[in-house]
């Protein structure tokens, strides 16, 4: 892997030591540079859980993409920096109040002196690694968050300012490999069933808040959750934006 290239991708000019700042500002600098995206899904190209082709699309080609992408090529970053990743299968909360199957989504281990569950695969989430073992509320600028124990399972937590506690998902400690999540991976690339082929959606954290292209609306959130949209009137439009915001030209 070219480590400056993809540390250029991420604007990340820190240090390189294997702790947990480094971590930490890995992370943040991640979640600020690559945008969590499905536009492969909705222009026809195929999704290859590789590192090296994912390296081409997210370094090179200065894209996006979802859990298994973002998770993936960014725990290949941290081994070759000397942290020790693992991929973690999880279930995302849905609208039925259940979690979704294992393998639903990909989150990350990384071992230090601690124990941390990393992330910049889930969208709108936490910004900063949370203590894995901390079983107290862990809080920063996005909420507060919690991970609990259920029978063999952990459930992460979240309360939005303002509102109350619920769950984003729901993982265990087993290690896997891309092939794991092959076809839950192809699931949410393919079926009529997978939010993810419904709308085009990119989206990254700013300084501010947060920005999103969501179908042909484009929302503005700022950081004490204040909401703006603005419907766009053509394909120009969103491609300009997607050009200017998120740095994305599609083929």
């Amino acid at each position: 892997m070219n480590i400056n290239a993809y540390l250029k991708r991420i604007n990340y000019t820190g240090s390189l030591e294997p702790t947990a700042t480094t971590l930490r500002d890995l992370h943040v600098a991640h979640l600020r540079s690559v945008p969590f995206e499905n536009l492969s899904i909705h222009s026809g190209e195929p999704i290859v859980l590789e590192d090296e082709a994912l390296f081409k699309k997210i370094v090179e080609n200065k894209r996006g993409g979802f859990c298994y992408e973002l998770n993936g090529l960014f725990a290949a970053l941290l081994r070759e920096l000397g942290f020790s990743v693992s991929k973690l299968a999880a279930g995302v909360t849905n609208r039925r109040g259940g979690f979704g199957p294992r393998f639903d989504h990909m989150t990350l281990m990384v071992t230090l002196n601690e124990r941390w569950l990393a992330d910049v695969g889930f969208g709108d989430s936490f910004v900063e690694p949370l203590l894995l073992d901390e079983r107290g509320v862990q809080s920063q600028a996005a909420g507060d968050f919690q991970i609990i124990s259920d029978t063999s399972d952990l459930i992460l937590m979240r309360r939005k300012p303002g509102e109350d506690w619920g769950p984003e998902y729901r993982f265990d400690l087993e290690p896997h490999e891309y092939g794991d999540y092959q076809e839950m991976c192809h699931f949410h690339e393919t079926s009529p069933e997978s939010h993810f082929t419904r709308a085009r959606l990119c989206s990254r954290i700013t300084d501010h808040g947060r920005i999103t292209l969501s179908g042909l609306q484009f929302i503005t959130t700022s950081a004490n959750g204040l909401r703006e949209e603005r419907h766009l009137t053509s394909q120009e439009e969103f491609d300009t934006l997607l050009r200017d915001q998120f740095g994305i030209v599609l083929k």
